[in-house]
């Protein structure tokens, strides 16, 4: 039996919505994030959200007719859809309609265009592994079998099917990006701060100050007696100057040290 085509009047149109944080993404609305689209072929909302250049990780509710649906629903002439935003704090450990596969734990994984990210969400205690020469696909797939969060200023990496959670990252400096994480996700104090590397993101452990003395400058050996070494690397960390500059930009982000 031949399957029924369906025609679409060239004419014909759904009105989309992007409601709250998701309209300044729209590349084709008006200032309230509102689009007429053409629905001129079977286009499910995923598809059809992201050819406007909204991720899917992004959306967080979908209404057709004021009823809940799904990415696979397909768009139809007439449709009136509404698109909504994250409502922090989001729990990625926990399971939603749209993303019914929760992640274990929060693990993030950043990619190059946020890189300084990387360094203080491991000065917070977070595992968020980085790595300068991974590509989209590189960084997708560590997402899709380690189940990260995948943080990132690239449209393009967070359509990709392999990522169910992320964030497109609106701020443009590591500060404002650690606040705007801290904000979606409702992290209020540090899992382990300064336990972690921020160079590779292994845990550190302590090490006996006559162990290491050979590698500390003079001031260093005179002044400071606690000391972390990262097996992974080798590089050895104590709370000088540098320490009390972190503190102060993880606290300005909202979170609680200690």
């Amino acid at each position: 039996m031949r399957s029924r085509e369906v025609s679409f009047d060239s004419d014909a149109s759904a009105e989309l919505r992007f409601a709250g944080e998701l309209a300044p993404l729209v590349r084709r609305s008006g200032h309230d994030g509102m689009v007429r689209y053409p629905v001129r072929r079977r286009a499910s909302i995923k598809d059809v959200v992201e050819a406007l250049g909204v991720p899917h990780t992004e959306i967080y509710g979908v209404r057709v007719e004021g009823r809940e649906a799904h990415w696979d629903h397909l768009l139809a002439p007439g449709a009136s859809v509404m698109l909504l935003p994250a409502e922090p704090p989001v729990d990625p450990t926990r399971p939603t309609s749209l993303r019914p596969h929760a992640l274990p734990r929060l693990r993030f994984v950043v990619d190059e265009n946020v890189a300084g990210l990387a360094l203080l969400l491991r000065a917070l205690g977070f595992d968020a592994a980085y790595d300068r020469t991974w590509d989209d696909e590189a960084v997708a797939d560590l997402a899709s079998r380690e189940r990260r969060f995948v943080l990132s200023r690239d449209r393009g990496l967070l359509k990709r099917g392999a990522v169910q959670w992320g964030r497109l990252v609106r701020s443009q400096d590591p500060d404002g990006q650690l606040a705007e994480v801290v904000a979606l996700l409702g992290i209020t104090e540090a899992p382990a701060p300064f336990l972690r590397c921020l160079r590779c993101n292994a845990l550190t452990e302590p090490v006996d100050k006559e162990l290491i003395l050979h590698r500390l400058e003079p001031k260093t050996r005179k002044y400071f007696n606690e000391f972390r070494l990262c097996r992974e690397c080798n590089r050895i960390y104590w709370r000088g100057s540098h320490h009390g500059h972190l503190l102060y930009r993880l606290e300005a982000a909202g979170v609680k040290i200690g």
